[in-house]
């Protein structure tokens, strides 16, 4: 059976799953390829002056009608056709501009996380030779931070763009502070608690300045004596930041304990639950899904929604399940940088969570009738469209994967959602 057919528009019928041969621009449907759920639609399409569609049999619930039994008569269109027409025209045009809108949110964002990841960048260069300027650095960006996280009510999870390379510390630090405080202020931490959780997250990896890069980017496996030298990348962050005495007290033991265990399985002091402060449990967690997400060399990187389902299943007796919960619930089933296949047959990357609205992502579908700059950008909730599954990039064909441009570095930031 073939996948699909040219077929007659007077060929058509309710159940059939159509791709237009027109722009975009030119058709009043919000997508180029769609389900017929209603005879109407297809008065529409024989409106649009065109004589063929081509029909996906496979996507189809019924086959089109026989070029023999069809009626190619064609009658004017009627007036409930014309106000149909009209409101979708305009339901169109008003979703050009919400998507208009989400792009100039998603830019702002970009922005705010381009400036941040600056700040880290110089920060970090800072630290050996101006420690004390560098810790007040960091207690601005954080401070401004918390400010945007306590004053909204509202906030969206963004997906940001990938990580330039040799600067995966600065993107690593700032993703794990980000939702680090996103988790404390769900968990109802003050604000005192959540700024330090902020400034651990910033600097738990400052150590591994201290290991050499061809240590660090070996592709090759580690030695039993370079792996024992990573491991004391905590204890080496601990000794840089002794240079600056306005580092308070209780970031440090999280930056000391970010790769420890509750059962006593981490390192590098193989501390147990009852010596882990709450801190140091919550940057742990927060730290492992980062890193599976986004490994070193030597692991293989896991899709967000992957890398959830891996901390739930295989962590259970070594980091804190409460924050492990804590951290699904906030990002969703389907975190933004997920990669997933629509209940429409359409492929789609999700772009942004509303943390009041989980199951309806804000999603960047693929369309190949439509420039990808202008790629509709298409809320669930009010489409109708489910997820059917997430995806690995790599499933895609070559030009979804090019069109959606997945990212390898998965990055998040917030911002408000000013369509409350």
């Amino acid at each position: 059976m073939k996948k699909s057919c040219k077929v007659s528009v007077h060929q058509l019928q309710v159940g059939n799953f159509v791709r237009l041969p027109v722009a975009w621009k030119d058709h009043p449907f919000l997508f180029s390829s769609f389900h017929i759920k209603q005879a109407a639609q297809i008065e529409l399409i024989k409106n649009l002056g065109i004589e063929h569609v081509i029909v996906d049999l496979e996507r189809s619930d019924v086959a089109p009608i026989h070029a023999d039994a069809v009626n190619p008569i064609k009658l004017p269109p009627s007036a409930e056709i014309n106000v149909l027409k009209n409101d979708m025209d305009q339901y169109k045009a008003e979703q050009i501009e919400v998507q208009k809108k989400l792009r100039r949110d998603i830019h702002k964002t970009e922005q705010n996380f381009t400036r941040s990841v600056a700040m880290m960048r110089s920060l970090i260069s800072k630290l050996r030779n101006r420690p004390l300027n560098a810790v007040d650095d960091a207690k601005d960006l954080v401070h401004t931070i918390v400010e945007q996280l306590l004053n909204s009510d509202n906030l969206v999870l963004h997906l940001m763009s990938d990580a330039k390379q040799d600067e995966s510390i600065y993107y690593h630090s700032l993703n794990v502070a980000i939702l680090s405080m996103l988790i404390a202020k769900e968990l109802e931490w003050d604000r005192s608690e959540i700024e330090t959780v902020g400034l651990s997250a910033l600097f738990h990896d400052v150590g591994k300045l201290k290991v050499p890069p061809q240590i660090l980017k070996k592709s090759t496996p580690w030695s039993a004596p370079e792996l024992n030298f990573i491991k004391q990348h905590p204890l080496l962050g601990i000794e840089l930041l002794k240079l600056a005495d306005n580092f308070p007290q209780a970031a440090l033991a999280p930056i000391t304990n970010h790769h420890e265990c509750l059962d006593g399985s981490g390192y590098p002091k193989g501390l147990k639950e009852e010596a882990l402060d709450k801190v140091s449990q919550l940057i742990a967690v927060v730290n492992e899904y980062d890193s599976l997400c986004y490994p070193s060399q030597q692991g293989k990187a896991r899709m967000p929604y992957a890398a959830l389902g891996h901390l739930y299943k295989q962590y259970k007796t070594k980091l804190n399940q409460e924050y492990i919960g804590k951290m699904i619930k906030m990002l969703g089933i389907y975190p933004p940088g997920s990669v997933v296949e629509l209940s429409s047959g359409q492929y789609a990357m999700v772009m942004s969570v509303n943390l009041s609205k989980l199951l309806c992502p804000k999603i960047l579908v693929y369309d190949a009738l439509v420039p990808k700059d202008q790629a509709p950008i298409v809320d669930l909730e009010i489409e109708g469209i489910s997820i059917v599954r997430c995806l690995p990039p790599a499933a895609l064909p070559e030009k979804v994967h090019e069109y959606l441009n997945p990212r390898e570095r998965v990055s998040y930031y917030f911002g408000g959602d000013s369509r409350k």
